[in-house]
């Protein structure tokens, strides 16, 4: 065991008491060392929360820009007009379609299944007068007909129909034998009989300003040899000649104001309105694509406007990619017309532009006003020129300037809230069995 050498503790404790004055400043040290990294770490993080909670905020105050009062209640009007603008274009999307109608008992009665066949026979009635106004409208007229030119032969110096087919070949170049008239001899009396042809044919286009007859628009004759068929029947093929008449009086309004002004057929944009449809014609009717042109699905002689809810139902496969859904319903339909040759595309313009039209409500709930609609789009244009010795053409005359067939697909757009109220029971139905059994 040890003993402690009591001589070193008294030496070492003499020399603490010596330096005792050296303590203090030791201590203070020794806690000054011990309290600066921890001072250290606090101060950098309480310097990384400032950079990051007040001077970059600080910073983001100063870039933000200071609004005048004046301008933040510009802004709120602006947003304002916005949502009104919003608002309107639904407004405009439903004026569109509500139009006046050829029958108002048909479409607002619910009972219109009980009633007598009379009124579905008023309805083609108005149907057939209401074409005849639109065409009185835009001043239409006819070529002589066939018959008309032979009894006007028949009382010519000649007494005989003979040579009008040889006249009408001689004016341009051609045989006889691809005319009308054939076999009827030449000669003298030929040249008499082509003279009286072409002023009997000049007269009447200088009556008119534009070529085209009732039967020439879809629904005319539908009406004329209307026969009915049952209540629901009844229905629906007045409700489809509704859509279709629509389409027709915006076709027969576009003809009139391209020739706004026009006296005769000569100075007239537009010349003939071959025919008006809502199908492809020529025993083809709406089918799917097949290749570059459109095809046929099946051949119906009555041709009504149709609802297109598919590709099968279409004209053509339509580049808008319309068809009928929750909020629109389209339909399809030709137009063909005879159009100078600077008209082609001003007529295609006019006839996609809006109108003016008067409504007071399906129920007359309110005083008149005046909507717009504008609800067409083309589909195709196909142009081809006019042979004016074909016998499409034979009676017709259309003046010195170069004229070309137009021959037109379209789509025409109704809005389905604007005419749901009053969409027959019959055609709800018939669409809703579509969807359950499939066809859809």
């Amino acid at each position: 065991m040890n003993i402690p050498n009591f001589k070193d503790l008294v030496k070492k404790l003499s020399v603490i008491r010596t330096n005792s004055s050296l303590l203090l400043p030791i201590g203070i040290g020794l806690v000054a060392v011990v309290l600066f990294i921890p001072n250290q770490l606090l101060s950098g993080r309480l310097k990384q929360q400032i950079e990051s909670d007040s001077v970059n905020k600080g910073k983001s105050i100063q870039s933000i820009e200071v609004v005048p009062r004046e301008q933040l209640e510009q802004k709120e009007k602006y947003h304002e007009r916005y949502a009104q603008d919003a608002n309107q274009i639904a407004l405009l999307a439903e004026q569109t379609t509500k139009r006046e109608l050829l029958s108002y008992e048909i479409f607002l009665d619910p009972n219109v299944r009980s009633t007598s066949a009379l009124i579905f026979e008023k309805f083609g009635q108005r149907f057939r007068e209401s074409v005849d106004r639109l065409l009185a409208e835009a001043k239409a007229g006819a070529p002589p007909t066939k018959g008309e030119i032979d009894r006007s032969l028949e009382r010519s110096p000649t007494g005989s129909r003979t040579g009008a087919g040889a006249g009408r070949a001689s004016l341009y170049g051609r045989s006889s034998q691809t005319m009308p008239y054939l076999g009827y001899g030449f000669g003298k009396a030929a040249e008499i009989n082509r003279t009286i042809v072409e002023e009997i044919c000049l007269e009447r286009a200088k009556s008119a300003s534009v070529y085209t007859l009732a039967t020439d628009l879809s629904g005319y004759e539908f009406w004329a040899a209307y026969k009915y068929s049952g209540a629901d029947e009844a229905v629906k093929d007045c409700w489809y000649w509704q859509l279709g008449y629509w389409v027709t009086e915006d076709v027969v309004n576009t003809v009139n104001s391209m020739n706004s002004g026009s006296k005769s057929v000569f100075t007239s944009p537009v010349k003939r309105l071959i025919n008006v449809s809502f199908s492809l014609g020529d025993g083809r009717r709406r089918g799917a694509y097949t290749g570059f042109r459109r095809g046929s699905k099946q051949t119906d002689t009555v041709e009504k406007p149709r609802y297109v809810r598919s590709v099968g139902d279409a004209l053509i496969v339509p580049c808008t990619q319309r068809y009928c859904d929750g909020y629109i319903d389209v339909i399809h339909f030709r137009v063909r017309a005879v159009v100078g040759v600077s008209a082609v595309l001003p007529f295609m313009k006019e006839l996609c532009s809006a109108r003016q039209h008067k409504f007071k409500g399906y129920f007359e709930e309110g005083p008149e006003q005046t909507f717009k609609h504008n609800q067409i789009t083309i589909l195709e244009s196909t142009i081809k020129a006019v042979d004016p010795e074909s016998q499409d053409h034979y009676y017709y005359r259309y003046g010195e300037d170069a004229a070309v067939e137009l021959d037109l697909i379209g789509e025409y757009v109704f809005n389905k809230a604007a005419y749901e109220p009053i969409k027959p029971q019959a055609i709800k139905d018939e669409l809703k069995a579509e969807i359950q059994t499939g066809k859809r």
